[in-house]
């Protein structure tokens, strides 16, 4: 393997994984207000919660596309593999953005009748961030699936518990696509969203919304620790080349580190809600979730689509990963300087107040 085709499939996956935490995390704390949607106490508190993300929501998807994009793009081979058995979740994950987007514009324009654009803003981020975790679980927790269902890829877990599941009670199975793990970390990402969430709002509002937001903000932490927790050990104990990664030796003398620091992320999030900080819960609410990135990188790299493609094995020819890189490459700056113009000129103004909202 000559050096270019070695380290263009190493770039597009650095590409790739940066937009995907761009998104995690600019699309994450938007989502999560929705998330926290039905906990407000009142309409003028649900507005206060649009007004925070108004001048920056719809331009987060921006990463989406160019996550997906780039699969497509540069790693075709794991992207035939990924998306078969995925098409259904993706497809409701798009379709809750769609009405979620759509729910944003028309709740602000039907007021006092907007319980039903309410309903569909808090339904939409709920189910796009279940599916997103769900996708994600799928991916780590799945097999080639040649023996079962032809070329895609399914879960292990899916094939033999959907067949217990119809022995033992005849009823019908779960869905390929839903798998156990899939649906833990489907859970603990609607978790993770509402924490962004929550400790965004703590940074951009006050009164009551803000303490009812640090009372929220102490649970969700628990609560995604616990996620962390299971994960961390469901993985492990399922996956034999994720033990081997994270406990062999000289690994484990090294790695140990990351949930060390993630232990102390939590603790300093924790005392930051209890000591009335505005803006440091968020920042360290953001740090547990790129925390927990690197660890779902350590555990797969250099796999796309875990267990069977490497990165260098489900890229497409040079020729077409440089062509594409080169758009990139000049639009990425343009993408990062609007993004940073918009959340700088919209933050420097200080607090969200009740009744000055952007629409």
């Amino acid at each position: 393997m000559d050096a270019i085709a070695f380290w263009l499939p190493v770039v597009w996956a650095v590409l790739i994984a940066t937009a995907v935490v761009m998104y995690v995390v600019l699309d994450g704390f938007d989502l999560g207000i929705g998330i926290l949607f039905p906990f407000a106490r009142s309409h003028a508190d649900r507005d206060t919660m649009i007004d925070s993300i108004a001048p920056f929501w719809d331009g987060n998807e921006t990463w989406l596309i160019l996550g997906g994009g780039g699969l497509w793009v540069a790693f075709p081979a794991a992207y035939a593999a990924i998306m078969p058995a995925n098409y259904l979740p993706v497809i409701i994950m798009l379709l809750a953005l769609i009405f979620r987007g759509v729910s944003f514009e028309f709740r602000a324009v039907s007021k006092p009748h907007h319980g039903g654009w309410t309903f569909a803003f808090s339904a939409g981020s709920i189910v796009a961030a279940f599916a997103q975790g769900v996708i994600l679980g799928n991916l780590i927790d799945s097999v080639s699936g040649a023996e079962s269902r032809g070329d895609t890829f399914v879960s292990q877990w899916t094939v033999p518990l959907a067949q217990e599941l119809e022995r033992l009670t005849g009823l019908v199975p779960l869905p390929d696509w839903l798998s156990p793990f899939g649906i833990l970390c489907g859970f603990g990402l609607v978790a993770g969203y509402a924490l962004l969430g929550a400790t965004w709002l703590i940074a951009r509002t006050g009164g009551g919304l803000a303490e009812k937001s640090r009372r929220q903000a102490r649970v969700l932490l628990v609560v995604i620790l616990l996620f962390i927790a299971a994960v961390s050990l469901w993985t492990p104990l399922e996956h034999e080349r994720i033990e081997e990664r994270w406990f062999s030796t000289p690994n484990i003398y090294y790695l140990w580190i990351l949930p060390a620091i993630t232990v102390l992320v939590a603790i300093w999030a924790w005392r930051a809600i209890r000591h009335r900080a505005e803006v440091t819960p968020f920042v360290a609410s953001v740090l547990l979730f790129l925390l927990c990135y690197l660890g779902l990188a350590i555990s797969t790299f250099p796999f796309i689509a875990p267990p069977d493609l490497t990165i260098w094995e489900a890229a497409a020819v040079p020729e077409s990963q440089i062509f594409t890189l080169i758009g990139v490459l000049i639009m990425l700056p343009i993408i990062l300087a609007y993004t940073a113009f918009v959340y700088w000129t919209f933050l420097r103004h200080g607090k969200v107040v009740a009744g000055e909202g952007y629409h």
